[in-house]
């Protein structure tokens, strides 16, 4: 007798169609997004870039369930989002550390909101910390860190929670350039790792194609998608380089080329 398939159909760990965001203000209507459609599979790290006010930032917002698209469907694992989820893992361009409590105790906000066991998360915490070199600096309050620290420790926050998706709007911005290079090798292999599926937003071109699988462009206001663009890189061999690595790969130019001439941000209008 044959055996029924029990195989679980799997989904895309996000699948953005046809959505379009309208702001709505006492003097006018502002179209901030329009007829955006991306498909993000499991496992897969996609980068967005696009000039200031394209609706980057707030493609995140809706992903996350912070804002409800105004026509439009989001989904994360085949369901519709409707709300926040702890699934989903939100990491801002601050680091927005409590400056009062502890980096350990910076680290369990999101577990104690959750109501996550206390054993079971600090254990995590602490374990995540130590990984990301900050096991000497458990008890230290956020204004002893540096800012690499403390984006490591933003990290560590986010991650505490096990979200299966992580978003990262500008994480590295406010970060010199040296650091932004060093941290971006660091958290690609954190997220590398944890085998997180990940969406990140940046300004950086270069921190975009280094770091992601899949580079979305996105136009000028109302933010719709001008391409997406693969970012593999075979001279350097079959496994994927280091972010530092991928940079100094021949194809790291022509990929800068084809992105920058895509942008319109060094046009004039």
């Amino acid at each position: 007798m044959a055996v029924p398939d029990q195989t679980i159909p799997t989904h895309p760990a996000v699948e953005i169609q046809g959505v379009t965001l309208n702001y709505f203000t006492p003097d006018r209507e502002t179209l901030a997004l329009a007829n955006v459609s991306l498909t993000v599979e499991q496992g897969e790290f996609v980068a967005i870039v696009g000039s200031s006010g394209c609706g980057k930032s707030t493609l995140l917002s809706l992903v996350s369930g912070l804002l409800p698209p105004s026509r439009g469907s989001i989904r994360i694992d085949g369901k519709e989002v409707a709300k926040p989820s702890p699934r989903v893992g939100y990491m801002f361009q601050k680091d927005t550390l409590l400056e009062w409590r502890t980096i350990i105790d910076n680290v369990l906000i999101g577990a104690e909101l959750l109501g996550i066991d206390k054993i079971v998360a600090r254990r995590r915490a602490e374990d995540l910390l130590v990984r990301y070199g900050l096991g000497d600096f458990l008890h230290s309050l956020p204004g002893q860190l540096s800012g690499g620290m403390r984006q490591r420790a933003a990290l560590a926050r986010t991650l505490c929670c096990e979200p299966d998706l992580l978003l990262l709007d500008e994480p590295f911005s406010a970060l010199d350039y040296q650091t932004r290079l060093a941290l971006s090798d660091e958290v690609a292999g954190i997220l590398s790792a944890e085998r997180k599926t990940v969406i990140l937003v940046t300004h950086d071109i270069g921190e975009a194609i280094s770091m992601a699988n899949r580079v979305i462009v996105m136009s000028r206001r109302p933010g719709r998608i001008k391409s997406e663009r693969k970012t593999d890189f075979p001279s350097f061999g079959p496994t994927r380089p280091t972010p530092f690595q991928a940079r100094k790969c021949s194809e790291f130019a022509n990929y800068f080329q084809t992105i920058w001439d895509e942008l319109d941000i060094h046009q004039i209008h």
